[in-house]
């Protein structure tokens, strides 16, 4: 069923209700466009996965706001906070060992979630106004270039989502992805706007 798309702002308490509702949004991240949904709604998860057209066994990243703990969500070391107290908030997602019992939508039982906190303080605001982290995937249909502007967003998916967060950014490249599940060795699965080089500087503690 269609629905009618709105813009929005930050501020809005719209997205807000609408998130809390189990409704899917789009927002500016501080890289480029995502889309969200509460990650634990089983419903709106679905609802994610059919807008995205998405492999249904692919996990999304978690996103946090201002007041989020990875340790209620992912197992974290001491090299690991090093990397979280250097670079997030940030365009960094940590891909990291989930903890058990946490909703099955999170992980798929995949062996690693994908974490990341946005630099975008009015995002950060936005999702603790929420209450609880989203699942965000990049905006754009599955396999294509992620979107970069309100306009493009609302082209792709108009009548399918009910807002679209247009507040002020600067796009850029996505966010750097770095798998941390293997302590001996951390992998870089995306190259985005951090270095992988400082990333593992820190993590070695170099």
């Amino acid at each position: 069923m269609e629905c009618s798309t709105k813009f929005i702002k930050f501020s809005s308490s719209l997205g807000v209700k609408a998130l809390q509702d189990g409704q899917v949004i789009a927002f500016p991240t501080e890289t480029v466009y995502g889309l969200g949904c509460v990650y634990d709604n089983y419903r709106a998860f679905l609802k994610l996965v059919e807008i995205k057209k998405r492999p249904p066994n692919k996990p999304f990243t978690l996103m946090g706001g201002k007041d989020f703990d990875f340790n209620k969500f992912a197992y974290i070391d001491d090299k690991i906070q090093r990397v979280i107290s250097q670079f997030v908030p940030g365009p960094l997602t940590l891909l990291l060992k989930p903890k058990a019992n946490l909703p099955y939508q999170v992980s798929l039982n995949s062996p690693s979630i994908g974490i990341r906190i946005s630099s975008n303080s009015k995002l950060q605001d936005f999702i603790s106004r929420v209450g609880k982290p989203l699942l965000v995937p990049s905006a754009n249909l599955s396999s294509m270039p992620p979107l970069l502007k309100p306009e493009e967003v609302y082209n792709q998916f108009k009548g399918q989502i009910e807002y679209i967060i247009d507040d002020a950014y600067i796009p850029s490249k996505p966010s750097t992805i770095v798998d941390f599940t293997n302590p001996n060795q951390i992998k870089l699965i995306r190259l985005g706007e951090l270095s992988f080089d400082e990333i593992l500087k820190v993590y070695k503690g170099e």
